[in-house]
């Protein structure tokens, strides 16, 4: 990882809007005891902010997704932003599950654990998080009703409030 270098929130250059919902992430995770190996799963739905005085990152996941169990039972995961040449990696993270296949090694990608996080080496920008809280997006709670359209299951995401530990960008 010493193609990286750390750098502060407020350095951030690009928007976050640009960066969650145009370019998408890799919510990249592994279980505890590390048996399932490592999962990245693509998002399009997330946030960056500031919260109890601490830079956060704001995850969805369904909880049908393998990466649901991975993130419920680990520590620490990653969100990582690949360069746009990797859209097919994006879009492939996004559609196969981890649980029957290993999309990291499938696409030739290479994982780290280097700061207590899988991560992705061949990312362009690396958030190190630590899970602070989650909870469930429950229907009773909707002001907007509206939204339910993307619930035709009930399958409603669990959100996750990440403490922003590191950020990594490649040099």
């Amino acid at each position: 990882m010493s193609s990286y270098r750390q750098i502060s929130p407020e350095e951030l250059t690009r928007s976050p809007f640009s960066l969650i919902g145009k370019d998408w992430i890799l919510i990249t995770a592994s279980d505890a005891s590390k048996e399932s190996g490592v999962n990245a799963m693509t998002a399009s739905w997330g946030g960056l902010g500031i919260l109890w005085n601490k830079p956060v990152a704001t995850i969805y996941v369904r909880p049908q997704r393998h990466t649901f169990t991975l993130v419920n039972e680990c520590e620490r995961l990653s969100l990582c932003f690949m360069p746009d040449s990797k859209r097919d990696v994006l879009k492939l993270c996004g559609v196969k599950s981890g649980k029957d296949t290993d999309k990291l090694k499938q696409l030739g990608l290479s994982v780290t654990c280097e700061f207590g996080a899988p991560a992705i080496c061949e990312s362009e920008m690396i958030l190190i998080c630590k899970k602070a809280y989650s909870d469930d997006i429950k229907e009773a709670n909707f002001n907007d009703t509206d939204h339910l359209k993307h619930y035709e299951n009930k399958d409603f995401h669990r959100f996750y409030i990440l403490e922003i530990e590191k950020i990594l960008v490649k040099e």
